[in-house]
């Protein structure tokens, strides 16, 4: 599959714009044409109609930065609707087409139990049921030969019954259709003669891979969520050009790169992850510019929490992804996606997670979240549930009066008497106390998840510098950081919005990718270069057409390996030039190996599964830091609540836009900026580097 988008890699003679909806906030930037301006707007999330705040979030930005849509050269835009619409169940009504026999597949699945000791689990339910498949007679061999031809009449069957039925969208997944779309293609065809307004997608298009499960339900994802995406960036793309912007607007991929609205509309499932990658974006820009070799991305917001390792400047990527999970930290209990994805990990903590204590008596924190609507108790918008935002206002690490610079101020009443009436009283604490309880355990949350997911990939957390951003990243990351052992924290200006500015860091991207399942040394390396010169001529061809110079144009190939008995892959760089045999590839996947498990079996075959090949257009440069406001960066004290056994400290306030190259504090320390603010406890030093970065050394 390949996606379009605007070129990203060219200088660009106006300003540009990001835009990133999250679950709770949606945040906007823009860097002008010069690159040395940087302006910021961040607004509530309309959950009902979330194109509402981009675009006001876009006016608000123009009149922010006083420049019209004409001076506009582009607009990028990372979304949760995607993740929101199958989480939610808000997709449209969706049939499956699949080979007569096979009407089961998404019943069967894999036929595994991702927890062999629970007795009443709950495999996860998919947004098509058995009455929404239909089959056809027709059959592929694994191979692509053709077993039994496509019957005509069986297809027109069951487009009658599409159309009695009233769906808005069918997926069409046949049997072993990665290695011959001729049977699929013509389905789909024969569908789009008698139902014009159907959305449909083709497994063959969408996910060309083996796994007959994976493949069958990143479809039928995909054209579960087709209908809502239209609408959305409809609306969006509408309202944008009615405001007057003369240029087409570029969708946030899962893989971290950008691709036109059409291209988004007929795979939807691909910006699955679209608002995280650009998060894992910035965090990478960040690291290259420190030069470091690897660091944790640590992304909390309002919601969600999400963590990334970035290895050698770029953010890890996988495969296969998973999306409504039963069980957010089991594997296998959510719906799976074969879709090429920065490696992230998602963690029910945010700002508006909810506190409440159980039957046991203990204090919990999410997964569910007050959101934007109504939101935390201090907000004052109607949400009575306590939350991690009251508890960091009623410990003091939060000024009510300069949320969002003071244009939300909180309430700091309605915090304490919602910690106070919903954790303090059951447990009984004092409301300070509980608070404190409810950070301890939403840090300690975050901390696990980040500690495994990190072991999971071979790296020990403690070994690695913490990134950290969101609204409420940097206030929660330095006890995270104590948790895991990070001795060093990096904050980057305007962290809260640092989502928007890596989606202007994402260069034009496309994926391909031929499945062919063979043993390495019996591989035939004829096939295989004629694959990725076709799969490389094709994307030099789509670059080309967005205006990408061919000698600025990037080409990596991958190829996904296993052990012979194995029953998932390790994606591997396919050395440059001509492919001639298995050494290299084979040296390449043991040394992956022993990085992530330590033992390598010995005198076990290799087995190719998929070849891959990724092109991409030049990175855009970002802006440069920008320079301080002038005056006096102390803005005074405030009493914080830093634990049970030292109770109130008055604490030293900083304005972060009047912190310059070179400043160094040492904590207890607030640094407060307009979309978010630092919190440094009494064993830490604050620095200030050469690009307003604040490094916090924890000792």
């Amino acid at each position: 599959m390949s996606g379009g988008g605007s070129d990203g890699a060219t200088a660009l003679a106006g300003a540009r714009i990001g835009i990133d909806i999250g679950g709770t906030f949606t945040d906007v930037v823009l860097h002008n044409g010069a690159g040395d301006t940087v302006h910021v707007v961040k607004l509530l999330t309309s959950q009902l109609n979330p194109a509402r705040a981009v675009l006001e979030g876009y006016e608000a930005i123009l009149k922010e930065a006083g420049v019209g849509p004409a001076d506009v050269d582009q607009v990028c835009h990372g979304t949760t609707l995607v993740t929101n619409a199958v989480l939610e169940r808000r997709g449209g009504r969706t049939a499956l087409i699949t080979t007569r026999g096979f009407r089961d597949v998404l019943e069967i699945a894999t036929e595994d139990r991702y927890d062999m000791y629970d007795l009443e689990m709950e495999k996860p339910a998919h947004v098509v049921a058995r009455q929404d498949v239909f089959e056809v007679d027709e059959r592929m061999a694994a191979d692509g030969t053709v077993r039994c031809q496509l019957d005509a009449e069986s297809v027109q069957q069951a487009a009658a019954e599409l159309q009695e039925r009233g769906y808005e969208a069918v997926a069409i997944a046949l049997l072993h259709s990665y290695s011959n779309p001729a049977h699929e293609i013509a389905v789909a065809d024969d569908l789009r003669k008698t139902l014009p307004n159907m959305a449909i997608s083709r497994s063959s298009d969408v996910s060309p891979e083996l796994r007959e499960y994976h493949r069958t339900s990143t479809t039928v994802l995909n054209a579960y969520v087709m209908p809502t995406v239209r609408r959305y960036l409809e609306q969006v793309v509408d309202g944008l050009a009615a405001s007057g912007m003369p240029h087409a607007l570029s969708m946030m991929l899962s893989n971290g790169g950008l691709c036109r609205t059409e291209v988004a509309t007929a795979y939807p499932v691909r910006l699955i992850e679209s608002g995280p990658a650009a998060g894992a974006l910035a965090a990478a820009h960040v690291a290259r510019e420190a030069g470091l070799d690897g660091v944790i991305s640590f992304d909390m917001g309002g919601t969600t929490a999400k963590a990334c390792l970035i290895v050698e400047g770029e953010p890890l990527y996988t495969q296969t992804l998973e999306v409504a999970r039963q069980y957010r930290y089991k594997a296998g209990s959510g719906l799976p996606l074969q879709v090429r994805s920065v490696d992230i990990i998602e963690i029910g903590a945010g700002g508006g997670s909810i506190a409440s204590v159980n039957e046991l008596g203990m204090v919990q924190v999410g997964p569910e979240s007050a959101g934007s609507e109504p939101g935390p108790a201090s907000y004052g918008l109607g949400g009575t549930d306590a939350t991690v935002t009251d508890a960091d206002v009623l410990l003091g690490y939060l000024d009510p009066a300069f949320f969002l610079g003071g244009t939300m101020p909180l309430d700091s009443a309605r915090a304490e008497s919602a910690i106070t009436g919903a954790v303090a009283d059951p447990i009984g604490q004092g409301a300070r106390e509980a608070a404190s309880a409810v950070r301890r355990i939403v840090d300690e949350s975050m901390a696990s998840a980040i500690r495994m997911y990190a072991l999971e990939h071979g790296q020990d957390p403690s070994r690695l510098p913490l990134v950290a951003f969101g609204g409420a990243g940097p206030v929660h990351a330095v006890s995270v950081c104590r948790i895991l052992g990070v001795r060093r924290l990096i904050v980057p200006v305007d962290a809260g919005v640092s989502s928007a500015h890596g989606l202007l860091a994402a260069p034009l991207s496309f994926d391909f990718v031929r499945s062919a399942p063979s043993m390495l040394d019996e591989a035939d390396w004829s096939w295989v270069n004629q694959q990725f010169d076709a799969m490389e001529d094709e994307g030099r061809l789509i670059l080309g057409r967005a205006g990408v110079p061919g000698e600025r144009m990037d080409v990596r190939r991958l190829c996904d390996l296993r052990f012979y008995g194995q029953g998932t892959e390790i994606s591997v760089e396919v050395p440059a030039g001509t492919v001639d045999g298995p050494v290299a590839l084979d040296e390449r996947f043991r040394d992956r190996y022993s990085t992530l498990y330590r033992h390598v079996p010995r005198d076990v075959p290799l087995e190719v599964i998929s070849w891959r090949l990724v092109a991409s257009g030049p990175r855009p440069v970002p802006a440069p830091a920008r320079l301080p406001v002038p005056g006096e960066a102390v803005k005074g004290t405030r009493p914080v609540f830093w634990s049970a056994e030292d109770g109130l400290i008055e604490t030293t306030v900083l304005d972060r836009e009047r912190l310059r190259s070179g400043d160094r504090f040492q904590g207890p320390l607030i640094v407060e900026e307009r979309e978010s603010t630092t919190v440094a406890d009494v064993r830490s030093t604050i620095t200030v580097d050469e690009r307003l970065n604040l490094v916090v050394d924890l000792y």
